[in-house]
C-alpha cells in the first residue's frame, strides 16, 4: 500500500514568512523553516519541502511534489501543466497583487512598447516578457537578468521588473510604461495527485484552512448587547456577512448580537454602536473565517 503522504512545497524567499505564519494559523505548526530545506509540520500526513517560488511549478508538474504554493507568474514562465487548486490572497508585504512591469529610466524618450523596437530589454521573466512583445507585434531582444534588474535599466533600453508598491522603481529613477502581467499567489497540484482520492482530500482541506486564515486577517468577531427598543436603530448602522447572530438573554428586555466585520471599519463602527444604544461591545481576533 502507498503511504498516505502528500509532498508540499513551500516557497523560500520573500513568500516564505508570510507561507508559514498562514500555515500556522490555519492550524499547522511548522518547525525549522529557518534551517533547513526540509521542515518538520505536526502532521504525518504531510512532507515538507522548501523550494525557490521560480522552480516550484516544475516540480509539481513533473511529479517530484504533490504540490506546492507558488506565484501565478512563474507557472507562466515555466509552461507548467499543473491543477490550481485556488488563489491565495497574500504576497510577502500586501495583499495585493505583485505585477510584472515594463519600466525605463525616467529620462527615457520611451513613452509606449512599440518606441523599444529593435531593442534590449532584461528579466528574470524571459518566457513571459517574450510573449507579451510577441503578442504586440514588437520585435526586441529579451536577455535573462538574475535578480537587481532595476540596475541594468541603464545598461539596456527597458526591463521587466516585479513590483507590488513601485517604491523601488522610484527610488531608482524608473518610470513604468505598462504592466506585463499581474500575479497572485497560488495553491497548485500535481494532475496525478489529483486524481487519488487520499491526496486530493487532502488538499482541499489544506486549501480550505489556509484561505480561512486568509480571510480572517482583515476581520474580527464584534459581540454587543443591546435593548430590544433600541434594536432596530442597533441593526441599521451594523454590516454583517450575511446576517448577525441574534440571542435572547436573562434579562428579557435585552439581546446579545454577534457578528464578523472587516477590522478597517471597527473604529468608525464602534462608536455609532454605543450611540444606537449598544453596550457591553467587545471585539476580538479571529484565526479563521469559512465561508
Amino acid at each position: 500500500m502507498a503511504e498516505k503522504v502528500v509532498k508540499l512545497g513551500i516557497p523560500t524567499g520573500s513568500l516564505q514568512r508570510s507561507t508559514i505564519e498562514f500555515l500556522a494559523k490555519a492550524g499547522f505548526g511548522v518547525l525549522d523553516s529557518e534551517r533547513s530545506y526540509f521542515p518538520r509540520i505536526d502532521d504525518e500526513e504531510i512532507r515538507l519541502v522548501m523550494l525557490r517560488a521560480q522552480e516550484m511549478s516544475r516540480y509539481v508538474a513533473d511529479g517530484v511534489l504533490d504540490a506546492g504554493i507558488t506565484g501565478y507568474d512563474w507557472i507562466m514562465e515555466n509552461e507548467s501543466d499543473v491543477v490550481e487548486v485556488c488563489e491565495l490572497a497574500y504576497s510577502k508585504s500586501t495583499s495585493k497583487p505583485a505585477r510584472w512591469v515594463l519600466a525605463v529610466p525616467s529620462e527615457s524618450k520611451v513613452s509606449e512598447a512599440g518606441d523599444l523596437r529593435g531593442g534590449i530589454v532584461a528579466t528574470e521573466l524571459v518566457n513571459v516578457t517574450r510573449k507579451y512583445f510577441s503578442d504586440k507585434k514588437i520585435e526586441v531582444k529579451v536577455e535573462f537578468s538574475w535578480g537587481a534588474t532595476e540596475v541594468k535599466a541603464r545598461l539596456v533600453d527597458g526591463i521587466v521588473e516585479l513590483t507590488e508598491t513601485g517604491s523601488s522603481l522610484a527610488a531608482n529613477n524608473l518610470r513604468v510604461i505598462d504592466t506585463v502581467i499581474t500575479s497572485t499567489t497560488r495553491f497548485i497540484v500535481n494532475k496525478d495527485s489529483w486524481g487519488e482520492k487520499f491526496k486530493r482530500e487532502k488538499i482541499e482541506n489544506i486549501s480550505i484552512l489556509l484561505n480561512a486564515a486568509i480571510d480572517a486577517r482583515s476581520r474580527v468577531g464584534l459581540k454587543l448587547n443591546v435593548s430590544k427598543k433600541d434594536l432596530e436603530s442597533v441593526l441599521k448602522v451594523l454590516p454583517a456577512e450575511k446576517s448577525p447572530t441574534i440571542s435572547n438573554l436573562a434579562d428579557s428586555d435585552y439581546v446579545a448580537i454577534e457578528v464578523i466585520i472587516e477590522e478597517k471599519i471597527e473604529r468608525t463602527l464602534v462608536p455609532a454602536l454605543k450611540r444606537a444604544g449598544a453596550s457591553g461591545i467587545i471585539t476580538y481576533p479571529l484565526n479563521k473565517v469559512i465561508h
